[in-house]
């Protein structure tokens, strides 16, 4: 198991930038992909952004433009640069680690940060 833990997450007014970090258990290079992902209440969760193990990259078309992920390796961490930020934005913000391990997939979830955004 990979424990997750985000941090970054605050109150920001539209327009503003945050960063968002995960810091995983264990060596990140051989995750096969972690992602950031959101949930607004009443929601479903989805996809924000996720980097593979080879450094490829996806986003959500609703942040396309306006947020990167990355990642350092030496750190074990993923970030989330939020820029532009809207208040559709607000959300809690969920750090994913998904990875192959003796056998099968594994698909690990951290406790979430939450971000509000004041228009």
């Amino acid at each position: 198991q990979v424990q997750l833990v985000e941090s970054g997450g605050g109150l920001v007014q539209a327009g503003g930038s945050l960063r968002l970090s995960c810091a995983a258990s264990r060596s990140i290079s051989s995750i096969n992909a972690m992602g950031w992902y959101r949930q607004a209440p009443g929601k479903e969760r989805e996809l924000v952004a996720v980097i593979g193990s080879g450094g490829t990259t996806n986003y959500g078309n609703s942040v396309k433009g306006r947020f990167t992920i990355s990642r350092d390796i030496a750190k074990n961490t993923v970030y989330l640069q939020m820029n532009s930020l809207k208040p559709e934005d607000t959300a809690v913000y969920i750090c994913n680690a998904y990875y192959y391990s003796g056998g099968s997939y594994y698909s690990d979830w951290g406790q979430g940060t939450q971000v509000t955004v004041s228009s």
